[in-house]
């Protein structure tokens, strides 16, 4: 009847430590792949706003040097054209007042003051005729003046020194026109995710067990965001009804199987008084047993499938003390390893729990030898120790499955072993925000519990009382 977690609840298996120890405890580690694509690589991927911010990021980049390749490419030959333009029109000017000195020297300086350049006359020995007030160091162009096809001498111009420099004059605009398009784009972007984001938010709470979870898609949101929201929440809706109504028929049912069942116990009382047969009424009194405990199992089932945990302070030690009293053990067999035993939880579950741990082994490992509590972190454990001959291999995951036996004939059913008790111990655990775990222990025997977060159930919306 026995099923665990290798490794126990926290990790891979690690082994005992010592012979009272209450199971191995691992550490969790992050998601495959976190970080083979590092830290930023997980945080842009983990979200669909991002990943589109991201990409529409590179597409502004990857369009802006595609338009200056293009214009580089289209413009070039055009820009060539226009600059052998101006080159013959100067060219022209200056060969017409190349002997004039006086309409030479207004020349230069004209283009000098209305184009904000460095102009320098030379002749063709090189000697300087006519220039601007500041020299031209280094002339980003030279014009050679022709007269009929004779050299007179040469136009050298020079504008980089002669205008004010200002690199952000032309980078400002398009860094802040890059960034205007990219804040845009994270805007776009946060639209289109946000009803997919909605969708995964509303999956995430349903599978999680919150069956009224529903998708809350704005009004203004159509296509197929808006059908699969609507097709989601008929769904789910569908779902609600459908585990509502069998919880409530499994709670009903449950319910009223106790009045016949005490009835039939009344009835064999009866009967022995009057001198009915022993046998035959021992054995109707184990079957009246045995439908008991199960209408026992699936009423506290009920309770955790509805959610109906009553979660309030308690003590961990007053807890597995009245566990061994009312199982009819001696209290010397507590062992409590904990400074702090105190917990939030529903007493009534976690009774329960620790009375299926201790009829465990009594049923299957020949008596419990001790209930140990002990303090791990921000959990409590509860184990049972038996002194059986512990569990055969792969019973350490097959225990906690509903229904498992161990023995499937009729000695099972003679003695009782229905599969469900330590199923439910496992629920009860997980709804206390905890785990199970099974092991052999050292010396001989098995060693099964489970495991609560002391701050209470984490999913519970009810404050504890005091």
């Amino acid at each position: 009847m026995r099923r665990g977690r290798p490794g126990g609840p926290w990790g891979p298996k690690r082994g005992w430590g010592d012979a009272h120890d209450c199971g191995p405890w691992g550490h969790r580690h992050p998601p495959h792949g976190y970080w083979h694509m590092g830290r930023l690589g997980g945080f842009v991927r983990a979200r669909l706003h991002r990943r589109l911010f991201m990409w529409f990021g590179l597409s502004i980049l990857a369009t802006g040097a595609v338009v200056a390749t293009v214009m580089s490419l289209v413009g070039g030959g055009t820009w060539k054209q226009e600059g052998d333009r101006v080159r013959t029109f100067v060219g022209h000017q200056f060969e017409e007042v190349w002997d004039e000195p006086a309409r030479r020297n207004a020349l230069v300086e004209s283009i000098a003051r209305d184009l904000q350049v460095g102009v320098e006359l030379r002749d063709t020995s090189g000697a300087v005729l006519a220039r601007t007030k500041d020299p031209c160091r280094r002339p980003e162009f030279n014009l050679p003046v022709v007269r009929e096809g004779v050299p007179l001498g040469t136009v050298r111009a020079c504008y980089a020194s002669f205008r004010p420099k200002s690199p952000l004059r032309m980078a400002l605009p398009l860094v802040l026109s890059c960034m205007v398009l990219w804040l845009a784009a994270g805007k776009l972007a946060r639209r289109l995710a946000r009803p997919m984001d909605e969708l995964v938010r509303a999956t995430r709470e349903l599978g999680s067990g919150r069956l009224d979870s529903r998708a809350d898609i704005a009004p203004h949101v159509t296509g197929e965001f808006a059908v699969l929201a609507d097709a989601f929440n008929d769904m789910a809706g569908r779902i609600e009804k459908q585990v509502a109504d069998q919880r409530e028929l499994l709670a009903a049912v449950s319910h009223e199987l106790r009045t016949p069942l005490a009835r039939l116990r009344v009835l064999t009382e009866l009967l022995r008084d009057r001198g009915g047969n022993p046998k035959t009424l021992d054995q109707v009194d184990r079957e009246v047993v045995e439908l008991d405990a199960l209408v026992g199992e699936l009423l506290a089932s009920s309770r955790l499938d509805f959610g109906q945990l009553t979660p309030r302070v308690l003590d961990g030690q007053t807890l597995a003390s009245q566990a061994l009293e009312r199982a009819g053990l001696a209290s010397t067999l507590l062992d409590v390893q904990a400074e702090h035993a105190g917990l939030v939880g529903d007493a009534t579950l976690l009774g329960r729990a620790l009375a299926n741990l201790l009829e465990n082994a009594r049923k299957h490992g020949a008596g419990a030898d001790a209930l140990r509590l002990q303090e791990r972190g921000e959990h409590l454990a509860f184990c049972v120790e038996d002194r059986g001959p512990g569990l055969q291999p792969g019973e350490d995951v097959r225990i906690f499955r509903p229904f498992y036996r161990k023995d499937h004939g009729t000695e099972a059913r003679e003695a009782g072993s229905l599969g469900l008790g330590l199923a439910l111990v496992q629920r009860i655990a997980h709804a206390h925000g905890g785990e199970v775990f099974a092991e052999n222990r050292p010396g001989g025997g098995a060693r099964v519990g489970f495991t609560v977060r002391k701050s209470g159930p984490p999913d519970s919306e009810s404050r504890p009382a005091a």
